[in-house]
Formats: structure tokens, C-alpha cells, sequence
């Protein structure tokens, strides 16, 4: 895939978290970055962080940032986005599905019929809506045949993490990224799901100070937010692109494949002999 200079980027569920991180590194690469989420106004949300303070820091950073609020459990909205992106900048360059509805409950102990029901909100707020962004983005990447949609995934995608929900949604995204490259393949179009590590954000800075027996030691060596994005960045920039699409990949090893390094020079390990690896989607299609 031959290099943009000035990619145009949309990255959802960007208010904070790995979202806000990612959206920061792309501006970094001096992409144009659509930076979505509900929280537009600083103390209104349980944690830190709005659409348009991401933003700025896009612009900041080297890109352009656009906050655009958006509800993701919401089509329309979904839509709306997309149309905005086609009438503002013609064209659509990398979509990176990151939103997700994350309960209180995801770290408190039990069985998933003892925690909150809402749990499963993940499965509409965090899968429904990377099918329904994905399927309003390709086609501006078709007519281009050009592009990369990628999805955040985590090894709780292949092993017990946080209970049923949020493994399901994981695998979820994996197997979208297989599906959809069958069928953007002749449209050189990519997919990619990369697999996380411990992130340093403001749930887990939360989540640590509330269960630092649990938290503390995959602490030590998170990952900041910005590295995923170093990742994604480096996929879109890679020449044999289309040769990897439909893949899940580690993050800490793909990084070692693009010789990257984490902000401050860190090296994150991977967790495959700890925590599982991705699976292999077998070759059968059938139509």
C-alpha cells in the first residue's frame, strides 16, 4: 500500500482510554484524525477526558484533530459521521474501531449472572457498532481501493478475561477483521486486529488503586495508549500491507516486526505463553 502523507483517520471512542492515545499517535503521523465520543464537557463523565481535548491534542501532536460527538449506539449517528467525513474530506484513509461500553462491574468478582446485566452492552456498544462503522466506511475505501480498518482487541479474546461479555465482544472483533478482509481483498482494502496489553489509562490508574493485588504486577509493564496507534500507523505505512490483512495480531510483537518501541523507549512483552494466542481462521469460504 503506497504511503499517504496526510492521512485521513477516524478513530471511534476517542474521549480517553486507548481511543484518545491512538487518535494522538495518528496525529503524530500528521493524519487528519475524527475524533468521536459522547463526553464533550470536562467533569460530566465518571473519568477524565472529552472529544475536543483529544482533539487538540491530534493538533498538537503534528495532525489535525475533529472532535465529532457521537453516540455509537445510535446508527444514525454512525451514518452522520461518515457522510461528514466523505463531504468534508473526500475520502477516508484509516477507521479505527475502539469504542466500548465498559461497566463498573467488568472487575468485580462472581459469576456474570451476579454482576450488573449491563455487561452485555459491550455486545451492542463495542461489536454492533464497529459492523455498523465499518459498513458506512468501505465504501469510501472501495473507490478508493485503498485503506485500513482496524479494530482493539485484547488476549481476553482467546482466555477467560473479565467474564463472558467482554470475551465474547474480543473475539468478536477478531473475527470481524477475518471476515471483512475476504471481502475488501479484491479492493485493496485491509483489516487488522491488534491484541493489547495492560494499558495505562484512567480506568486502570482507577482500577489499580482499587485492586492493586490484582492490577500491580501487569501494571509495571503497561503499555501507554499512544503505542497501539505507533502500530496501526506502521501497518497503514507498510508496502505488503494487503499480505497481513484479515490478521490478529499481538501488539508487542508486531512491534518487534516494525522495530517500534513504546513511548519512553519501553519494550512491552507479549503474554502468549501466559494468556493464549490469536487463532487461526481456516482457509474455507463459503458464499
Amino acid at each position: 500500500m503506497s504511503k499517504v502523507e496526510h492521512p485521513v483517520a477516524v478513530v471511534t471512542g476517542a474521549s480517553r482510554g486507548a481511543g484518545a492515545g491512538i487518535a494522538r499517535a495518528l496525529g503524530a503521523r500528521g493524519a487528519t484524525v475524527y475524533v468521536t465520543g459522547r463526553t464533550v464537557t470536562p467533569g460530566s463523565a465518571p473519568l477524565p477526558g472529552t472529544i475536543h481535548e483529544t482533539a487538540e491534542a491530534v493538533t498538537a501532536s503534528g495532525g489535525k484533530g475533529i472532535a465529532v460527538q457521537v453516540d455509537h449506539a445510535d446508527d444514525g449517528q454512525i451514518k452522520t459521521l461518515f457522510e461528514q467525513v466523505e463531504r468534508e474530506q473526500g475520502r477516508l484513509d484509516i477507521l479505527i474501531n475502539n469504542v466500548a461500553t465498559i461497566h463498573d462491574d467488568l472487575i468485580k468478582p462472581g459469576g456474570f449472572w451476579e454482576r450488573s446485566i449491563e455487561l452485555a452492552d459491550i455486545l451492542t456498544l463495542g461489536l454492533r457498532c464497529h459492523y455498523i462503522s465499518s459498513f458506512y466506511a468501505a465504501p469510501m475505501m472501495v473507490r478508493a481501493k485503498s485503506g485500513l480498518i482496524g479494530f482493539t482487541s485484547s488476549f481476553g479474546s482467546v482466555c477467560y478475561m473479565h467474564g463472558a461479555a467482554y470475551g465474547a465482544q474480543k473475539a468478536g472483533v477478531d473475527k470481524f477483521a477475518a471476515d471483512m478482509a475476504v471481502d475488501l481483498k479484491d479492493h485493496n482494502v485491509a483489516t487488522a486486529s491488534i491484541w493489547m496489553g495492560p494499558l495505562v489509562t484512567e480506568r486502570t490508574k482507577k482500577a489499580l488503586g482499587e485492586r492493586p493485588d490484582q492490577y500491580e504486577g501487569f501494571m509495571a509493564q503497561a503499555e501507554t495508549p499512544e503505542f497501539t496507534g505507533l502500530l496501526f500507523a506502521a501497518l497503514f505505512d507498510d508496502p505488503d500491507l494487503m499480505s497481513l490483512s484479515g490478521q490478529t495480531f499481538i501488539g508487542a510483537e508486531l512491534a518487534l516486526r516494525y522495530e517500534l518501541k513504546d513511548v519512553g523507549g519501553k519494550q512491552p512483552p507479549s503474554y502468549r505463553d501466559m494468556l493464549g494466542e490469536p487463532r487461526i481462521a481456516h482457509p474455507a469460504i463459503v458464499r
